[in-house]
This record gives structure tokens, sequence and C-alpha cells, in this order.
């Protein structure tokens, strides 16, 4: 008799495609869960059928799919040889949007934190990205509704999101920040729009928003000025003017096809490019435009970078990648494969102080468990981050979160700086993709390196 297993990650997802392990039951060993219908899909047909509406949640995609754990670096030894971590300098700074912009942006490590919206977040969450930001000397992003006094006044670099709802947009706003990142698209959802349910709409929130309090928030799919690259082309020379010319302008798409994406925002004057792949995560959404529209991350770098060197423009158009980055090795994959940097936003929540088994009571409560990121979309988080309520606000301490971020921050560059020089690299840009092999041949088709142990690279060549 095959034990039972409880697999509780698959039973928390809606999708229906996410690899399943077979279930017997321990009782009756003739019981075998079916693979096409399993228990979790089960409920969902029957949650729709009794509530007639698409379900709705926060957070990525939950499936299986390839990652940055499908590389692997080749470090160096004899054919190479690797720096010394103390007496051989391995440097992290970028600069992001010197190609227009009278003030590009200059950063001592490769790690931003992504546009997250006062609305999504608490106040305090937004003043600890600011603080930890600052810290760690990158930048961090205001998202959706508009920018707040926390966290302009906290974030030493600030970039201003311009998105298709125009939510708390105002010229002033746009001088004061660092840079604009005109988003076009995102990785839990390409080709849909943001999403606020009313129970975050709060007093302050819906001021900013010009909304009534209460009622949910449904954002454009796209921009309400514009049809094509050439619109984008007179909205970005708009920008520029009412900035002075000063600000790099970023543009952020959703990896779905990336290539033309990329070549398009880049022909229509971009400094910036910022690529989501599918495992980005979102404030509320439907489930199945997360687990079934997108690419992952590990491909939409490659298309990327293709479409940057096909028009001479790798490192003279930054590319910045998000969608899943976790540690210091993903940062150095993301690196290696051609981006000149990354963005953080679910793992900055994390950081925090989100998903803390400290709250797992609080969690259960709302019928979610600490690491399942169920019913945050209602605004109940009981870590204070992804919520309105004032009383779970205040258990968020701004100067506690903001160091939190600050150390993990840190700890991905020295990880991303310990690879770098395991490689011989004496800047983390110098890392390129023969430094690494793949472990699957998915990962080594999507990433374009060889299968580890072969030259084969599957589907170049024909092959």
């Amino acid at each position: 008799m095959v034990q039972h297993v409880n697999y509780i990650t698959s039973i928390s997802t809606k999708s229906t495609t996410i690899k399943e392990k077979r279930f017997m039951s321990k009782d009756n060993p003739t019981l075998i869960e079916s693979a096409t219908f399993p228990r979790h899909v089960i409920a969902e047909i029957q949650r729709a059928a009794k509530t007639g509406i698409y379900d709705i949640r926060g957070f990525g995609a939950k499936r299986e799919i390839p990652t940055f754990d499908d590389l692997v670096f080749l470090g160096a030894s004899t054919s190479r040889y690797p720096l010394e971590g103390y007496r051989e300098k391995c440097t992290t700074e970028v600069v992001l949007g010197n190609r227009f912009a009278k003030k590009p942006i200059h950063l001592k490590t490769p790690i931003t934190i992504a546009g997250m919206s006062f609305g999504s977040l608490s106040a305090q969450a937004k003043e600890s990205l600011g603080r930890g930001a600052t810290i760690a000397g990158t930048s961090t992003t205001t998202g959706d509704g508009g920018m707040t006094p926390e966290e302009r006044g906290h974030s030493k670099t600030l970039v201003y999101q311009y998105l298709p709802s125009r939510y708390g947009m105002n010229p002033d706003d746009l001088r004061r920040a660092d840079a604009i990142e005109i988003v076009l698209g995102q990785g839990a959802k390409p080709g849909g729009g943001g999403m606020l349910l009313g129970q975050k709409i709060s007093p302050r929130v819906a001021q900013m928003r010009n909304l009534p309090e209460g009622i949910d928030q449904r954002s454009a799919c796209r921009h309400p000025d514009w049809t094509g690259p050439d619109d984008l082309e007179i909205k970005i020379q708009e920008l520029r003017e009412i900035t002075n010319w000063e600000k790099p302008i970023y543009v952020k798409v959703g990896a779905t096809r990336v290539f033309y994406d990329v070549t398009l925002a880049v022909k229509a004057g971009a400094d910036v490019v910022v690529v989501d792949g599918m495992q980005g995560g979102t404030a509320a959404t439907q489930d199945v435009f997360i687990e079934h529209v997108g690419i992952p991350t590990l491909p939409a770098v490659r298309m990327a970078v293709e479409a940057l060197q096909e028009m001479d423009m790798h490192r003279k158009v930054q590319l910045i990648v998000s969608g899943g980055i976790r540690s210091g090795a993903d940062v150095a994959k993301a690196l290696a494969l051609g981006a000149d940097a990354v963005a953080i936003g679910t793992a900055a929540l994390i950081a925090l102080g989100d998903q803390s088994p400290e709250f797992d009571e609080d969690y259960k409560a709302i019928g979610s468990a600490a690491g399942f990121w169920d019913d945050y979309q209602q605004g109940n988080d009981p870590a204070g981050i992804t919520t309105q309520d004032p009383e779970l606000a205040k258990r968020l301490d701004p100067k506690l979160g903001g160091r939190r971020l600050a150390n993990y921050l840190n700890v991905l560059t020295l990880e991303l700086q310990t690879l770098a020089r395991a490689c011989g690299k004496s800047h983390v840009h110098n890392l390129e993709p023969e430094d690494m092999v793949a472990l699957t041949m998915e990962a080594a088709a999507m990433a374009g390196v060889p299968l580890a142990g072969t030259g084969w690279i599957p589907g170049k060549n024909g092959v």
C-alpha cells in the first residue's frame, strides 16, 4: 500500500495544470485521486458553481515552472582564476537611464524594489520599503494610486509609475520623482488591468484615487490616450518635456511577446526597459490570469536581451528583470543572461515580515496559513503589510521593517558578489551566459545555455 501524503501546496492552488502527485487513500488503496480532477480542482468547480464569480487572489503563479534554480554556474579553477574575496574587488554599482536623461540614476546595487501601490500596501509598508532601499543604496517604486509622503520622504531614489488608471497622477509628483516608469503590463496579468478590492479602499486611498470608499477598483488594461508604439513615443516626449529631460523614462511590460515589446519600447525612446515574468505578484487579479497568461522570467530575460542585441542597444538601454527573484543566485543568473538589474516585490514583503510563522494562528483565522498567500486580496494581512486596516497596519514598525529589508538586500548583494568572484569577474555585469549550464532541457532551451556536460542548446541550429 502506498502511504498517503498530505500535499498541501497542490491543494491550495486553483490551477489545473500544476504537476500533481497521485494520491492513494491510506484507508482504501483502491481509491486513487484523478490527475485531471484532483481535489483542489473539484473544490474550485464547486466554488464557481456556488458563487457564480471567478476566483480572485493575490501573489503570483503557483504552478511549477522552470526557474533560475535550473541553471548552475561554472566556477573558475584552472582554465579561469577566481577572485580572492578579501583582496580583489568585485563591484556592483549600476547606472540606469543614461541614454537621454540629464540625471541618470546611480545605484550601489543592481537590486531594486518593484512597484507596489499604497492601497495594496499599508503606509507603514511603503515607508519601510523606502527606508530599507535607501540604507542599501537602491531605488523603490510607487505603484498604482500615486506617491505618498511617507514613501517620498524616506526614499532617496524613487521611481514614479505612470499607469493606465492614472490614479493619483499629477505633474508635480512626476517632477518630484527621480525616474518615471510607464507601465504597459505586469507579469501576473499581462493584458489585464489592475484590481484593488473595496476592502482596501480606505478614506485615504479613496481620496488619493478620487474613488468612492469601499468600492472595488478596476483599472484599465491599456493607457487611455494612445493605441500603439507611435503614440507611446509621443507620450515619452511629453513626459521628458514635463520633467525638463532630467528623469530617466522606464517602460515596463509583462512577459509575453517579449522580443517585439522590447524592440518597440526602445524605438519609442525608453531609457530603461523592465520585463516582468509570470512569477511576478499582484495585489489581486483573476486566478485564471495568474496561472494561464504570460511566460516565465527565465525565457523572458533571454528574449529581451536578444532584442536589445539585435538593435545594438544592449547595455545602452538598461534592462531590469522582475518576477520571482528570491536570492543572490537568482540575481547573478539574471545578470549573467544579460540583465542590468533586477526588481523584487514579493521577496521584499517577506523580508518586511509577511508570511511569518509568528502570525500563523491569525493566518488560519482568515482561511490561509503562513506561506500560502490566500485571501490577502481582502486586506486582512496579520503582518500589517498588505492591508489598509489601521489596527493591523500598526503591527509593522517602519524602522524595523526598513532594517530587515536593508539586511536582506545586503545579503543578496553579497551572494551576487560571491558568485561573480567565483567565476573570476571583477564586476557583476561581467557575468555572461557561458558562465552557466542548465540542468534540464527546458531550462537550456529557454535560457539559451548548454545542457550540463554537453554543448547542446535545444532549438539551436535546428536541433
